[in-house]
């Protein structure tokens, strides 16, 4: 079940069947490339995966938020949400301290505040998906979310958050309380027991380890997806936003999940394919490739709609006009056979988190051109049934 990494000459021959001459099929074999490898998965793999070690201490903040709201509990451990929005802030020496060197925010001068629109309405939840719980910021108002984007992801400063930005997963955040507890623990040792004469030598340990003090999370709007209307979709405003939460939410979740599995995370159609598969499947209890279709662009091929998000997907250095008009064609039949196999071979309805870390693994093993073949259908069944006999998987 490894991934195919050779030019198998099938491959050349549904991509040339499709239109490409021989330069364009070089250049889509090249972009079909598939760097998820399942070879590598162990036996005893579980699915879905457990909670890294962030969720801890995010479970308690949950709780906290439950009875506080989430912007005054997170405001204890948080440090950017003490501090405006301000250019040049993130060179300021109070703001450096805080958020570089674990400074308590209330103390300095400079720390007025994040000011919100509605702080009352965030919402904090642990959502429990295909890799394991991750902390989710839902977010109600444009403005609300691109503050939240601009305060924990690009440090205090003003920017320009694109409207086809609705979603941000958080990486890499230095947690200080995290930080401040193994400080705690450390100095509640018996000298005998440490391993390093001082903290600050085993704080350099730490460093070490991101993984015992840096976290995770994710940050939500409640935007339609997209940016495409309820009504082309049949569904009113208000049940299009609640869906276009889901899709957004589980299709970063895909996303977490293939970086954690492979150590890989592409902009790739593949890679898109997946996460909105997931997330349209969590939304709507099936997949719907007319729904994906219309999110990329296609909802009219063979025409391309202009400014579909297909666009951020051309790959570096970008596809020719031919290749990418080729790919086009690969992925809608790539879509239309992942829905078969939806329909047929899994239950419609809510779906439990193991089972859709196994769909989204085995559709990780697939090249688009394998999916868009004749018989993609009958290998993506396949490798499904060989993952579910071979790995762990909860209900």
């Amino acid at each position: 079940m490894s991934a195919d990494h050779s030019t198998d000459p099938s491959h050349a021959r549904l991509i040339a069947a499709c239109g490409a001459n021989d330069s364009e099929i070089e250049e889509l074999l090249a972009y079909n490339e598939n760097l998820f490898d399942l070879g590598t998965l162990d036996q005893g793999l579980r699915f879905p995966l457990e909670d890294e070690p962030f969720v801890e201490c995010w479970s308690r903040w949950v709780d906290e938020a439950e009875q506080e709201g989430a912007i005054p509990a997170l405001r204890n451990y948080l440090p950017q949400l003490h501090f405006p929005i301000v250019e040049g802030i993130s060179q300021w020496p109070a703001y450096r301290r805080a958020t570089l060197q674990g400074a308590d925010p209330a103390g300095l001068e400079e720390a007025t505040g994040l000011e919100l629109e509605d702080e009352e309405s965030v919402e904090l939840e642990l959502y429990a998906g295909a890799a394991g719980r991750v902390p989710v910021f839902k977010l109600k108002g444009r403005s609300q979310f691109a503050t939240m984007v601009e305060a924990l992801g690009r440090r205090n400063e003003p920017s320009n958050i694109p409207d086809s930005m609705g979603a941000l997963m958080i990486v890499g955040f230095n947690n200080w309380h995290r930080i401040r507890e193994l400080k705690r623990k450390w100095h509640e040792q018996d000298e005998s027991e440490r391993q390093q004469a001082t903290w600050n030598e085993a704080f350099a340990e730490i460093r070490k380890q991101p993984e015992l003090y840096q976290d995770r999370f994710m940050l939500l709007s409640d935007g339609p997806y997209s940016a495409v209307p309820a009504a082309d979709l049949g569904l009113d405003d208000e049940e299009w936003r609640a869906k276009s939460f889901v899709i957004r939410r589980d299709h970063e979740c895909a996303h977490y999940f293939t970086r954690r599995l492979f150590g890989s995370m592409r902009n790739n159609l593949l890679d898109e394919l997946i996460a909105d598969y997931a997330g349209i499947v969590a939304a709507e209890g099936r997949y719907r490739a007319d729904w994906f279709l219309r999110f990329i662009g296609l909802d009219t091929y063979p025409d391309y709609r202009e400014g579909g998000r297909l666009d951020l997907y051309r790959g570096d250095p970008a596809l020719s006009e031919g290749a990418f008009k080729v790919l086009q064609t690969l992925v809608v039949r790539a879509a239309r056979h992942l829905e078969k196999v939806d329909q047929e071979a899994l239950p419609r309805g809510e779906r439990s988190p193991g089972l859709q870390a196994t769909v989204i693994a085995a559709l990780a093993s697939m090249r688009i051109d394998e999916l868009a073949s004749e018989s993609g259908p009958e290998l993506l069944d396949r490798r499904i049934t060989e993952l579910r006999a071979k790995l762990s998987t909860s209900t």
